[in-house]
């Protein structure tokens, strides 16, 4: 049992809003122990950053935890060597050279398509009618999942992180875990004997080719949709709201990268950035002139706050799906 102080919360509050808890942990316990999420949290980020680093400590392998029972041992929960051997093996599928060579060709083609759609439509929410398709189409690709739908892409990926963070124990949210690893596991199956006939730089290929045994390839497949598709789907929506459209020029183009350090729209793939799409192409015609400040300040600031206390008159924006 820890022995740091206990903090108690009220869980439903603490999922639609946990920013007033987190503030008053900082202020009051910023180590606290949380007996509802039966875990101990650090809530300032320099301890944070300090102490993940104490591996003896503080170790990534959790043989009991929920991501680990849900959706397999991956490389985010282990150390040193193992760590190092499953992360380079999947290396060669997401370095900046295969980007340039690779990605970058596909990734514009599916945003030309997407775009190409919905340009007759004359307005669109860009969360779910472009971020979403668009980061769902590219990880397809990553992953050598492309027997999916990207609806399922999205809907898989959003089930698996609420089932990771299902520290009360919802049996609806663990069935909805379960039925997206099986989801996945059975899109892996099919598309084993494609990428071993006709092997490409997608993560389920190399990590095959490297001779990963398939529990890993697995847990790490899962991993990279998890956040692949939550956090990228919400970076190309941040970069395309706060997009302005330049009345002399047919399109604008729009720097996205997995970082939050921005990389002009002409700069070289191997600039030193974990590129994702760079010099995305947005046609003006229909681009926002509205971003909402609430959302570029990143984390869920945005997600939390309901549309009718947005601060932003951009974030009331009744077409938005990100403001409630």
């Amino acid at each position: 049992m820890s022995n740091a102080p206990h903090f108690d919360i009220d869980v439903a509050a603490f999922w639609t809003d946990p920013y007033p808890d987190l503030a008053r942990m900082r202020r009051e316990a910023p180590i606290a122990f949380v007996p509802q999420l039966g875990s101990t949290i650090f809530t300032r980020r320099d301890d944070i950053f300090s102490q993940e680093k104490r591996i003896d400590v503080f170790s990534s392998h959790q043989p009991a935890g929920l991501m680990n029972t849900l959706m397999g041992h991956n490389m985010m929960r282990k150390d040193g060597d193992a760590h190092m051997s499953e992360r380079a093996a999947m290396f060669p599928a997401v370095s900046p050279r295969t980007v340039r060579d690779t990605w970058l060709r596909q990734f514009q083609a599916h945003a030309d398509h997407i775009l190409d759609e919905l340009a007759p439509r004359g307005r669109a929410d860009l969360c779910k009618a472009f971020a979403l398709p668009l980061s769902a189409e590219c990880l397809k690709d990553i992953t050598g999942l492309t027997n999916m739908r990207f609806e399922d892409m999205d809907a898989w990926s959003q089930a698996m992180i609420d089932g990771i963070a299902n520290y009360s124990g919802n049996k609806e949210v663990e069935a909805r875990c379960h039925a997206a690893t099986s989801g996945i596991d059975a899109a892996i199956d099919d598309m084993i004997p494609v990428v071993t006939k006709h092997p490409n730089t997608s993560i389920l290929s190399m990590l095959l080719a490297a001779g990963q045994p398939m529990p890993s390839v697995r847990a790490n497949i899962k991993l990279a949709i998890s956040g692949g598709q939550n956090e990228s789907s919400r970076r190309i929506a941040c970069s395309s709201c706060s997009a302005r459209p330049i009345a002399t020029k047919p399109v604008l183009p729009i720097p996205i990268v997995s970082t939050s350090r921005a990389i002009p729209p002409k700069a070289s793939p191997s600039a030193p950035a974990r590129i994702i799409a760079p010099a995305l192409l947005l046609h003006a015609r229909w681009s926002p002139t509205w971003h909402c400040p609430a959302f570029l300040r990143g984390s869920r600031a945005c997600g939390s706050t309901p549309r009718s206390q947005c601060g932003s008159a951009a974030g009331r924006f009744a077409g938005c799906s990100i403001c409630r």
